[in-house]
């Protein structure tokens, strides 16, 4: 093993840049991390019709897309409501943690919603999408996953108010009997 300090000093240098750098998005703003959540479900969206009936594995990059932007959009609100990265981070990809929190900050789910976001994190499907190829079968429905990312997102994006033309449909978007199609649409007006 090569001890530290006889690295050649190009290599010292960047080694010790890597420790004393902050921990990747501890400095980002909410908006900031909620252009990235809108960035993975755009891409959830083109992963979906790569996807073919009766194969699940192949809607796997679609999962872990859609998930991993629910958790942003979730990560966001709560940076938007004043909570500490630090915190944040530590929740590791719980979104029924952060889902609780994110109801605290004022985020308004429907029942069935709220319940899926539990379940994919006591079913473990995170990790069930990343490195389990034997569990593909046993992850959330692909049109209840779909509902699940419109519906938080079009709502996150509402509560944390990023663009003028959401405030012109903000009642309509915060009821609880609102439809996936309203979802979808509202979300779709936030990514132009």
């Amino acid at each position: 093993m090569i001890a530290i300090r006889n690295l050649p000093q190009h290599l010292y240098g960047a080694l010790m840049t890597v420790e004393n750098r902050e921990y990747p998005g501890e400095l980002a703003s909410p908006q900031q991390v909620y252009e990235l959540a809108e960035e993975y479900r755009k891409a959830a969206n083109l992963l979906l019709q790569l996807g073919r009936p009766g194969k699940p594995l192949t809607r796997a990059p679609f999962r872990l897309s859609a998930i991993h932007a629910i958790e942003l959009y979730l990560t966001a609100l709560l940076l938007h409501s004043g909570h500490n990265p630090n915190q944040i981070r530590k929740m590791q990809h719980d979104l029924s943690e952060r889902t609780e929190y994110a109801l605290e900050a004022g985020l308004r789910l429907r029942a069935k919603t709220a319940n899926h976001l539990r379940s994919v994190s006591r079913n473990r499907e995170y990790l069930i999408t990343r490195y389990g190829p034997e569990l593909a079968a046993t992850a959330s429905q692909i049109n209840r996953l779909t509902a699940t990312l419109e519906e938080v997102a079009a709502k996150v994006t509402v509560l944390i108010g990023l663009s003028p033309k959401l405030q012109q449909v903000a009642p309509a978007a915060g009821r609880e009997d609102q439809g996936p199609e309203s979802a979808t649409s509202l979300s779709a007006a936030t990514a132009k």
